[in-house]
């Protein structure tokens, strides 16, 4: 059975963004690099609302083979592997009305369901294939998917910081449980792995 991984960046106050969607206010260290890294090692599929499938596609496929620049932090070993790793992986965008165009670097390995049949698509996959369903970001998708009991685990790093206005990353109560905690090497955030109370 693979495992259904959501995984977030939060702040202390329980924000997913700032205001105005921004969500450079969060420290997404090198640290957390490292850890997505790790998460899309093990995956089989990559799951993305439209929004984040749209910024991850503006920005990851060409971190691979950009051209040296030591001033830039992005251009790290970290991230050009993450870079390479999601431009292959199968990934998955939920969406009604988003059709990824000819020309994007990620049409050829990109499938669109559509919200009412996310659901459906998640059980069966479940016991086809190999490696983890990993959601990044997609905080609305993943909040609906986990009222319907189809997350397994949530991974939350934790930024030490209150912004005290900005995105919730939860609109509705949810009943957790704590799997482990770890402040990240090297990092000022804390990891929580956590998973839904059944």
């Amino acid at each position: 059975m693979r495992t259904v991984i959501v995984c977030n960046i939060v702040s202390l106050d329980g924000r997913y963004e700032g205001p105005g969607g921004d969500f450079t206010a969060l420290d997404m260290d090198g640290a957390f690099d490292a850890y997505n890294l790790d998460l899309i090692r093990r995956a089989g599929t990559v799951v993305l609302g439209r929004r984040s499938f749209e910024l991850f596609g503006s920005f990851w496929p060409a971190v691979a083979d950009a051209p040296e620049d030591a001033s830039d932090p992005v251009l790290t070993d970290v991230n050009r592997e993450f870079s390479r790793r999601c431009n292959r992986i199968p990934k998955v965008v939920v969406s009604d009305s988003y059709t990824p165009p000819l020309d994007h670097p990620w049409t050829d390995t990109t499938t669109v369901v559509p919200r009412a049949e996310v659901g459906a698509w998640i059980a069966e996959e479940r016991g086809n294939g190999s490696g983890d369903i990993v959601v990044f970001a997609s905080r609305t998708l993943w909040t609906g998917l986990l009222e319907e009991d189809l997350i397994d685990e949530i991974h939350l790093a934790v930024d030490p910081v209150v912004l005290a206005a900005g995105t919730p990353l939860f609109q509705e109560p949810a009943a957790l449980e704590t799997l482990d905690a770890l402040r990240l090497d090297g990092s000022n955030n804390v990891l929580l792995r956590l998973r839904p109370k059944r």
